[in-house]
């Protein structure tokens, strides 16, 4: 009987194969089990706990300090209101979070807003900035904002939880006012090539500017009247947190234009032009009463974004084969902000 003697490297790639199979089909396993458990379960369950870094403090110090330290808050409004991260009830939960944790026992002794959008939907402004006016008065912390960018509309309504608004020698604040719109109508161009749409509807002008139909006058005066009031309400809301802001003004010869932090202050906007965070966050501590030679920790607090919740809110998009599809209208709005009330600052659109 004769026998083949097997080559030493020949029996080294095959077991290295076979441990590099069985660890692939391990990692396959482990991952086809990763994902039927996010398919089968909600990320929603329980609010994730917001995620609390170390900021600078006046001094430009980073240093962790013991937890009997007095705490400033810091609260990023940057973006579009309404989008990401500055949503009403995610702002509400960091807010929540506030209070747990390494802050529990009342550390926060104050609030500074670090500001830099130019607005957004209504109902998100609103929400945010009632949680703060409730948050403030519960506790009787000062907030204070630092406008490093631009605060224009929505950013406005929210900084008027504020207490005082600082603002940065370039940054731009104003822009109080109502947006609903553009809204297009398409009914001359369907005639020309010979399209019609049928659309079915009960209840008076149900279909209330329907672009794919001539539009007829005054179906839009519902409308008319819901952006009216908000546009009063927004008024109502900055003269009342601006004391030095004329309203007659504001209405006739401001409205809803935007201004460099040193127009704006003259005009009653913000309270210090020309500032830094710096000047902001040592006038904010000695407001929260902390003294001067007292050590204070700054936290920056954000909502968090874990591995897996994120990967389970694209789960059902790669899985369904959806692709959502989202355009830019403007510079600061997308297609998912079309048809909402909007405190938004929105310049032309530049065309190249």
């Amino acid at each position: 009987m004769q026998f083949t003697r097997e080559s030493i490297f020949v029996s080294a790639v095959r077991s290295f194969c076979t441990c590099f199979g069985a660890i692939l089909g391990i990692l396959i396993g482990l991952i086809l089990v990763v994902v039927t458990v996010m398919m089968f379960s909600s990320p929603d369950i329980l609010p994730q706990k917001s995620d609390l870094s170390v900021a600078a403090n006046a001094k430009g110090e980073r240093n962790l300090l013991p937890h009997s330290a007095p705490v400033v808050l810091k609260i990023n409004i940057q973006g579009t209101i309404g989008q990401g991260d500055l949503t009403g009830d995610k702002f509400q939960n960091i807010l929540f979070d506030s209070r747990d944790g390494l802050l529990q026992h009342d550390r926060v002794k104050a609030i500074l807003l670090n500001m830099d959008t130019p607005g957004g939907t209504v109902t998100d402004a609103d929400a945010i900035y009632r949680s703060l006016m409730a948050y403030k008065q519960q506790y009787k912390v000062p907030i204070y904002a630092y406008v490093d960018g631009m605060c224009a509309s929505g950013g406005m309504y929210i900084a008027c939880a504020a207490d005082k608004i600082y603002a940065s020698k370039v940054s731009v604040i104003g822009s109080v006012g109502v947006i609903l719109g553009p809204t297009f109508n398409f009914s001359q161009l369907m005639e020309r090539y010979g399209v019609q749409a049928l659309t079915l509807t009960e209840g008076k002008d149900k279909d209330m500017l329907n672009p794919f139909r001539p539009w007829q006058p005054g179906e839009e005066a519902s409308l008319r009247s819901v952006t009216a009031l908000l546009y009063q309400d927004f008024v109502d809301l900055v003269v009342g947190a601006r004391p030095n802001l004329d309203r007659q003004k504001l209405i006739n010869e401001y409205g809803a234009q935007v201004y460099l932090s040193s127009v704006a202050q003259k005009y009653g906007y913000v309270d210090v032009a020309d500032a830094d965070y710096n000047l902001a966050m040592s006038d904010l501590a000695k407001t929260a009463g902390i003294t001067e030679d007292q050590d204070y920790q700054v936290f920056q607090i954000q909502p968090t974004h874990p591995f897996f919740s994120d990967l389970a809110g694209v789960k059902s998009t790669i899985l369904s084969g959806k692709v959502d599809h989202v355009f830019q209208i403007g510079p600061y709005m997308n297609s998912e902000l079309s048809g909402r009330f909007l405190y938004l600052y929105q310049p032309a659109v530049e065309v190249k």
